[in-house]
């Protein structure tokens, strides 16, 4: 399964406006719209990390690379890639015509962290220092994507650097919650052996029967992640299968009576 972990920057929206509290902006006050800066992405359990930018890269160059390399991808985990950085590659993709990308899975972290637990705060920089991760890599804020949009490269070493870090920082998030996934795609499909479905590993315990309203199942507990998830046939299944059935079939019936 090839797994993609993926993060994009964007410009900010430039327009003409009277107030800096509470504006609400119409479009015909809107010079330029948000495009994607620069990305950064790696496929899990790899070390390369690819980058791409508008500097010095054409915007469609850029967007044409990230396309290619999700068109590979099984899943693509991010975070809060559901409503950022997939929508945006989406709408980059429509105006430079480039088709839809072939289906993944969606494995956003920031669904996870927020129906699964109470953090404080649910952004990246404060979830990967508490699970002991790491850090977001500092800048100055705003300055940063004004130098960079025009075109300092002092500013863009940082921004790549800033890019890059926090894709590596998604990817150890990813496995401090791996087992804590609902919807993560499952390794099951492509192996023979049963493994655990979030992380492929087979060091499955088992432990204690999961029921539904018909059968019951084993229950197994991940060694790797902690996931917990049962076997594939039913208990109940499995004793119909090892009740061999006897046949008569071979038998031979006298042909005279017996006296």
């Amino acid at each position: 399964m090839k797994i993609l972990i993926l993060d994009i920057e964007t410009s900010p929206h430039t327009g003409f406006h009277w107030g800096l509290f509470q504006q609400n902006i119409s479009i015909n006050q809107l010079i330029e719209s948000s495009s994607v800066l620069c990305w950064a992405a790696k496929w899990l359990g790899e070390k390369k990390v690819y980058f791409s930018s508008i500097f010095p890269a054409t915007h469609k160059k850029m967007i044409k690379h990230i396309h290619e390399l999700i068109d590979k991808a099984d899943a693509i985990i991010t975070y809060n890639g559901k409503r950022f950085d997939m929508p945006t590659l989406n709408k980059e993709f429509l105006i430079h015509k480039f088709p839809p990308p072939s289906p993944y899975k969606d494995i956003d972290l920031l669904t996870t962290a927020r129906s699964k637990f109470r953090f404080a705060s649910n952004k990246l920089d404060y979830v990967a220092q508490l699970l002991g991760c790491g850090m977001k890599t500092s800048h100055e804020g705003m300055p940063l994507w004004i130098e960079c949009m025009s075109k300092n490269p002092k500013a863009w070493r940082l921004m790549k650097k800033y890019n890059i870090n926090d894709v590596k920082l998604t990817e150890e998030v990813y496995y401090k919650l791996q087992g804590w996934i609902k919807t993560h795609p499952n390794y099951n499909i492509e192996k023979e052996d049963l493994v655990c479905p979030n992380c492929g590993s087979t060091h499955l315990h088992r432990k204690g029967y999961q029921k539904s309203l018909t059968n019951t199942y084993q229950r197994l507990h991940c060694q790797n992640c902690g996931k917990w998830s049962r076997a594939k046939i039913s208990l109940e299944k499995n004793k119909s299968k090892s009740a061999i059935p006897v046949s008569y079939t071979h038998l031979t019936l006298p042909t005279t009576p017996y006296v």
